[in-house]
C-alpha cells in the first residue's frame, strides 16, 4: 500500500473517531472517566505486583482505596466547597460595592466619582449580582445532568476496575494489531505521548492537590471566609500555570479587604500564603515533580481546552490535555522530519553520493601471488610456468 493510500485510510479513522465523539460523547463519558482513571493507576497497580501482590489483588485493593477517598470527598468536603461557593457568588456584589466605598474614602484621587475605575467596579458588581448565581447554577446542573450520579457511582468505578485488570493485555493486544511497516515508529510515539501525558498529569495533579491543601489549610487558619472554595478553586485552575495563583490570589485578596479592612496584617497575611505558594510551586514542586520535560506548553494547553471544549463540551474538556500531549509530540515528530527532508535542505537526497567502489574479496594470498613478478629461469628465457599463481 502506498503512502498516500495510508495516509487517506487512517485520516478516514481518525474523522470517524472524531464523528463518533461528537455524536456519542455523552453516552461513552462515563467510560472515557473509567479509561483515564485506569490509566492514571496502572503504575500504581504494577508496582503492587512487584512488591508480590497478585494483579487483581492488586487491582480490588486500589479500587476500595479510590472509592473510599472520592466517598469521603462527596460527604465530608463536597458540600463544604459547594455552600462556601455559592455563597462567594452571592456576596462579591456586597463585596464590590463596600470595597469601593471603602478606597473612595480613603483615596479619593484614585476613585472619583463616575470615573472609568469607579464605573468599572459599578458593571463588575451588577454583572456578577445579575449573571454569577445563573451561571453557577447552570454549570452544577449541567454537571450534575452530564455525569449522573449513576455514572459516577456504578458505571466509572466497574469500567476502572475492568480495564485496569485487563490493561497489560489491552496494551500488548494492540501492539500486536499494529501496521507490522510502521510499528517501530508508532511504539516510539506512544512512549513519547506516555512520557508527556503521564509526566503531566500525575505531576500536574500532586502539585495541585499539594497547592489546594496549603491554600486551604492557610486561608482557614487565618480566618477567611470561603477559604476552603478560593484555595480549592485556585488548586484547579492550576492546571494552567499561574492562572490559579493570579485568579486565587485576587479573589482571596478582594475577601480578605472586605473582612480584615481595620486589621492589614491579616491582608498581608493571605497575600503572603499565594506568594509563598507561587515561590514553592515555581522553585520546588513543578522542576521536581512534573519535570521540564513535559513539553506541554501553558497557551498550547490553554487552545486545547478551549477548542475541545467548545467542540465535545464536557467530555471535550477532559480529553484535551491527552489530546494536546498526543498532538505535541506528532507535531515535534513531523517537525523533525520536515528538517530531515529535501523540502527544508532544498537538496535530493540521490545527489551528492559517492561512485560505487567495487571491492572483490579472494582468498588470503592469491593477489599477492597474482602479482609476483615472473619467475626467470636462465639468462634470456622465462619458466613456462611462470604465468601461473603460485600454491599457498
Amino acid at each position: 500500500m502506498t503512502a498516500r493510500k495510508q495516509l487517506i485510510w487512517w485520516g478516514a479513522v481518525g474523522v470517524a473517531l472524531l464523528l463518533a465523539l461528537w455524536l456519542l460523547g455523552q453516552a461513552i463519558l462515563p467510560f472515557v472517566i473509567g479509561a483515564g482513571i485506569a490509566y492514571l493507576l496502572d503504575p500504581l497497580a504494577d508496582r503492587l505486583e512487584r512488591a508480590g501482590l497478585s494483579r487483581t489483588l492488586a487491582v480490588v485493593a486500589i479500587t476500595l482505596a479510590a472509592v473510599l477517598a472520592f466517598a469521603a470527598f462527596v460527604l465530608f468536603i463536597a458540600p463544604i466547597v459547594i455552600r462556601q461557593t455559592v455563597q462567594l457568588v452571592e456576596a462579591l456584589p456586597g463585596m464590590i460595592a463596600r470595597l469601593q466605598i471603602g478606597l473612595t474614602q480613603r483615596f479619593p484621587g484614585i476613585l472619583a466619582e463616575h470615573g472609568p475605575l469607579d464605573q468599572g467596579l459599578r458593571d463588575l458588581a451588577s454583572m456578577i449580582g445579575d449573571k454569577g448565581g445563573k451561571l453557577l447554577g447552570s454549570v452544577l446542573n449541567s454537571v450534575a445532568s452530564v455525569v449522573g450520579v449513576l455514572a459516577l457511582l456504578v458505571i466509572v468505578p466497574v469500567v476502572a476496575f475492568y480495564l485496569l485488570l485487563d490493561w497489560d493485555h489491552l496494551v500488548a493486544r494492540v501492539d500486536a494489531l499494529l501496521p507490522r511497516a510502521h510499528a517501530p515508529v508508532i511504539r516510539h510515539l506512544a512512549r513519547e505521548i506516555d512520557r508527556t501525558l503521564s509526566g503531566f498529569v500525575r505531576g500536574q495533579g500532586t502539585v495541585m492537590l499539594i497547592q489546594g491543601s496549603f491554600y486551604s489549610l492557610g486561608l482557614m487558619a487565618v480566618g477567611l471566609p470561603y477559604g476552603l472554595a478560593i484555595g480549592m478553586g485556585a488548586a484547579l485552575l492550576g492546571i494552567i500555570p499561574y492562572v490559579g495563583t493570579v485568579i486565587g490570589g485576587a479573589t482571596a485578596l478582594g475577601v480578605a479587604m472586605y473582612s480584615f479592612w481595620n486589621d492589614p496584617i491579616w491582608i498581608a497575611v493571605v497575600a503572603a500564603i499565594f506568594i509563598i505558594g507561587q515561590v514553592v510551586e515555581g522553585n520546588y514542586l513543578q522542576p521536581r515533580i512534573v519535570g521540564n520535560h513535559v513539553g506541554l506548553h501553558p497557551v498550547w494547553l490553554l487552545l486545547a481546552l478551549s477548542v475541545f471544549g467548545a467542540l465535545f463540551g464536557f467530555v471535550g474538556l477532559i480529553i484535551a490535555v491527552p489530546l494536546a500531549a498526543a498532538l505535541g509530540v506528532l507535531v515535534r515528530f513531523a517537525t523533525q522530519r520536515y528538517v530531515e527532508s529535501p523540502l527544508y535542505t532544498g537538496r535530493d537526497p540521490a545527489q551528492g553520493l559517492p561512485e560505487p567502489i567495487l571491492v572483490e574479496l579472494a582468498a588470503p594470498g592469491t593477489l599477492l601471488a597474482r602479482r609476483a613478478p615472473p619467475v626467470v629461469a636462465a639468462v634470456g628465457t622465462t619458466a613456462p610456468d611462470a604465468d601461473r599463481p603460485l600454491d599457498r
